[in-house]
């Protein structure tokens, strides 16, 4: 009888073997089974290099990204909008240390695809990003009435990433890209430089204003940003901008009113010109200005302006208030 149930050793290596075999192929099969979220046919890293390099539209003080905004109209299409406050001055003619501040916020939303096995869906995200921008240069006169003006720059940026309320399909998920999307942020640092050409033309007539201007801005990514996206990017830029100045014939403040147009164009190159969709911007100004140096010496004029922008795929139009010192 013990004889009979009793189990022969090779009965046991065999079932011990097929046991073993049969918890392996369970734990191989679970990765197929709980198929991991990824954001399809996309490069997050070089996304977040695109919100970077969006940071290049506010860097520097000029006319054309003090306002503007581009609807996501389309499927794929990323919605973009950038306000602005800055500007600069020289100190006088007689110490012409020029100093410049601009500070700007911009809201981005790239969607997203991911990817769960054969299921794909959209994951519209925000990114909301801020800029401060700092410049000190010199006046170097080369001719009358114009100027060559170097300028250094430093630059501090952030951009903060959620997920909006379509998006909930991302909700729950694991993982560095995952995480970023829900709740993650980029700061930044910029360094570099601009060199611009002043051109002040003043007469009891009318005036005209010219400056052209390169700038060249690294961008870099700095501590505390997600673990999923360190990046750089470069800035470079060319504008141009002009505005004439001449009296209306009317009079307030026992002073004359001028009217003003402006044209400006802006062009963005290097490698990362143009991340979000486009690399360059016109814009077209008209507006009144009004001499105030009797009711306060530090600032001349104030301008009410109004402006048309227009570039590859992108319009739009903005009023705006501009103050002389």
């Amino acid at each position: 009888m013990n004889s009979s149930s009793s189990i022969a050793p090779g009965v046991w290596t065999r079932n011990a073997l097929a046991a073993t075999l049969l918890f392996g192929l369970l734990l191989a099969a679970s990765p197929a089974t709980s198929q991991d979220f990824t954001l399809a046919g996309t490069d997050l890293q070089k996304r977040v290099n695109g919100a970077l390099a969006m940071l290049q539209y506010c860097l520097t003080p000029e006319v054309t990204t003090s306002s503007l905004s581009i609807n996501a109209g389309e499927a794929g299409v990323n919605g973009l909008s950038l306000y602005q406050l800055g500007g600069g001055f020289t100190w006088s003619k007689s110490f012409p240390l020029y100093l410049e501040g601009n500070a700007a916020f911009s809201q981005y939303d790239p969607v997203f695809i991911s990817s769960r096995g054969t299921v794909r869906a959209e994951v519209p995200v925000v990114w909301k990003s801020a800029v401060g921008t700092a410049g000190i240069g010199w006046d170097f006169p080369i001719a009358p009435e114009l100027v060559l003006r170097p300028i250094a720059n430093l630059s501090l940026g952030r951009v903060v990433s959620e997920i909006s309320v379509a998006g909930s399909v991302a909700d729950g998920e694991t993982g560095q890209e995952a995480e970023f999307l829900r709740q993650g942020q980029l700061n930044a640092i910029g360094y570099g430089g601009s060199l611009m050409l002043d051109y002040e033309h003043s007469r009891e007539a009318y005036e005209i204003d010219v400056e052209a201007r390169l700038a060249n801005i690294w961008l870099q990514s700095t501590r505390g940003t997600s673990g999923a996206v360190k990046g750089a990017a470069l800035s470079q830029s060319a504008s141009l901008w002009t505005r004439w100045r001449a009296p209306t014939g009317l009079r307030a403040l026992d002073r004359p009113v001028r009217y003003v147009l402006e044209y400006a164009y802006s062009y963005y190159f290097g490698p990362d010109g143009d991340m979000v969709g486009f690399n360059h911007l016109n814009s077209l100004g008209a507006g009144l200005e009004l001499d105030i140096g009797a009711l306060d010496p530090l600032f001349t004029r104030v301008r009410l302006m109004g402006r048309y922008r227009f570039g590859e795929n992108v319009t739009g139009w903005t009023i705006g208030l501009g103050i002389s010192f």
